[in-house]
C-alpha cells in the first residue's frame, strides 16, 4: 500500500484531558500523547479526524463542548454501537474505500470494533504504535518530530 494515489487519513483517539470550554476539536484535548499525535497526523497525513467517545468522527476544526465520556467506561454493547456510529461516519465521509488508507493512532477501545467493521466494508486500516505503551508512544512520536519524519 506505498502507492502514492492513496489518500492517508489520520485517526487520533481522544483523551481525558480536555479544556473546560467548547473549542475546536483539534484544540480541547490537551494531554501530551494528544498534542504528540495531533502534530504527527497534521504533518503526516493528507487529512486527519478525532475518534471521539462521545461524538465519534470528528472534523479537527468542528465546535465541541468538553465532556466526560470514554469508551474504557462502556460496556462492550457499548462500543460495539459506537463502533458501528463511527464506521458509518467515515464511510459517509469516505465513501469509496479503494483509494483510502486509516491510520489508527488511538488506543485498542477505539479500534477493537471499528477496525473489523472497517475491514469489512474493504477500508485499508494501518496502527503504526500498535502494542506500545504511552511511554513508548510519547517517545516514537518525539524521535519522528525530531527527524521531521513521518
Amino acid at each position: 500500500m506505498a502507492r502514492r494515489d492513496l489518500v492517508r487519513i489520520g485517526l487520533v483517539g481522544c483523551v481525558k484531558g480536555k479544556r473546560s470550554q467548547r473549542s475546536r476539536a483539534k484544540d480541547l484535548y490537551t494531554s501530551g500523547l494528544f498534542i504528540k499525535a495531533r502534530r504527527y497526523v497534521e504533518r503526516c497525513y493528507d487529512r486527519w479526524y478525532i475518534l471521539s467517545a462521545k461524538y465519534g468522527l470528528v472534523d479537527p476544526e468542528t465546535i465541541i463542548e468538553p465532556y466526560d465520556e470514554t469508551l474504557k467506561d462502556k460496556s462492550v454493547q457499548e462500543r460495539l454501537t459506537w463502533s458501528e456510529r463511527a464506521s458509518e461516519q467515515i464511510h459517509a465521509a469516505f465513501p469509496d474505500p479503494s483509494n483510502l488508507v486509516l491510520f489508527f493512532h488511538a488506543g485498542e477501545r477505539y479500534r477493537e470494533f471499528l477496525i473489523p467493521r472497517l475491514e469489512d466494508k474493504r477500508y485499508h486500516c494501518e496502527v503504526p504504535l500498535k502494542g506500545l505503551g504511552i511511554g513508548e508512544q510519547k517517545a516514537w512520536y518525539k524521535a519522528r518530530e525530531e527527524k521531521a519524519t513521518c
